[in-house]
């Protein structure tokens, strides 16, 4: 009897191990909703930017580009036949929150980040992905601080980058000849773009008559700066600041007669969609933008339609820049030959080292190409408001 029995126990449990091994190759359910995916046969790519607060409008705009590529990306198969699993974090545009945010997603498994979208957070968070060993790519990080760290990388211009190329516009094109510039002296993005811009200009035909300062706790009201620059006679005020306090700007010089022209750069994309603000004001205004939404090319037409399709707004330079990202991030996983088992630093190494092998084509830029010190080469576009509508110039 207890022959048998034994012998009955023997067999429950080989019957158990067969359906144990029979389910191992079974896909599951991640913490992230993405089924069918193995334990380390994913690249866990992370995203961190504002998503609430008054930055929002860029990190949503982040988030979405990015899930858009994440999604073509996968639906074609993966990174060398290996999906990405993508996770976003908000940040409020709060260095202190962007560095909450990285460690929730270091410990989801990140392996990559591609973060963060504004200077202030990356800068913060470029601490810690150094100290990790992570690749980082920043959509938009544009201060020059944001990639210290040799394992940090943009898709964006720096901030000097811009503030040259927006004085080397102006003065190219003859679009002024008194120049007055307002800017947040408090942000880095801000006071970098005007420095360059005003150490630019010297080389350029038009004078900067004004140079107004405001800070973080003084951004309500512009009258005595426009004032300055009205006086002085500047027929174009440059605006290296955020769209926010440029739609002040721009209401506060219509309300005391000054109708100059107005120009700046990336920080601007969003002006047109400021709550109450009567974009008409805006007519005219010229930026500087990697990205044209209205491009004629396939790529930018098809992102444009699943952008409009999937979130109902028309794509800023921010969501196409995250768009890019992903496809860096891709360009350069297949490069290395990098596998998702790998450890964090390793994987950050083989990464690092391979940014400066590759080119990438993208909806920001044609034959992307980095350097060492983590600038990108490309070439930047000026596009002119127009019936409410951005347009090439």
């Amino acid at each position: 009897m207890r022959k048998r029995i034994s012998m009955l126990l023997i067999l429950a449990l080989m019957v158990m191990s067969l359906s144990a091994c029979g389910s191992s190759d079974k896909g599951g359910t991640d913490g992230t909703g993405n089924a069918g995916a193995e334990a380390g046969r994913v690249f866990k790519i992370g995203g961190i930017g504002p998503i609430s607060g008054g930055a929002s409008i860029y990190g949503t705009a982040v988030r979405n580009g990015a899930q858009i590529a994440v999604d073509e990306i996968n639906a074609a198969g993966g990174i060398n036949g290996v999906k990405i699993e993508f996770n976003f974090q908000d940040d409020e545009h709060d260095a202190e929150k962007a560095v909450n945010a990285y460690n929730t997603l270091k410990d989801w498994g990140m392996q990559v980040l591609m973060g963060t979208t504004t200077s202030a957070p990356c800068i913060a968070v470029a601490d810690k992905t150094a100290e990790d060993g992570m690749l980082q790519i920043t959509p938009s990080g544009s201060a020059t601080d944001c990639i210290v760290n040799d394992n940090v990388f943009q898709v964006c211009f720096t901030d000097p980058n811009q503030g040259v190329e927006s004085a080397k516009y102006i003065g190219g094109a003859g679009l002024a000849q008194k120049v007055a510039v307002i800017y947040d002296s408090s942000d880095a993005y801000s006071s970098g773009i005007a420095e360059a811009f005003v150490a630019e200009s010297a080389n350029q035909s038009f004078e900067v008559v004004v140079s107004e300062a405001f800070t973080a706790d003084s951004k309500t009201d512009f009258t005595v700066q426009l004032q300055k620059a009205k006086d002085a006679g500047a027929d174009m005020v440059f605006l290296p600041i955020y769209y926010q306090e440029a739609a002040l700007i721009i209401q506060q010089a219509d309300k005391i007669g000054y109708a100059p022209v107005f120009c700046g750069g990336d920080g601007l994309d969003g002006l047109l969609g400021v709550e109450n603000f009567d974009t008409a004001l805006a007519e005219n205004v010229i930026l500087l933008t990697p990205f044209i939404a209205d491009a004629e090319d396939d790529m930018t037409k098809s992102f444009v339609t699943t952008y409009k399709e999937q979130f109902g707004d028309m794509p800023n330079q921010f969501a196409a820049d995250a768009y890019d990202a992903i496809y860096i991030i891709r360009a350069v996983i297949e490069k290395a030959g990098v596998t998702p088992d790998m450890g964090t630093a390793d994987m950050g190494t083989a990464l690092k080292a391979a940014m400066t092998e590759i080119t990438v084509d993208g909806l920001t830029g044609q034959g992307m190409t980095w350097q060492a010190e983590g600038t990108v080469n490309k070439t930047p576009h000026a596009v002119k408001i127009v019936d409410g509508a951005y347009q090439a110039m």
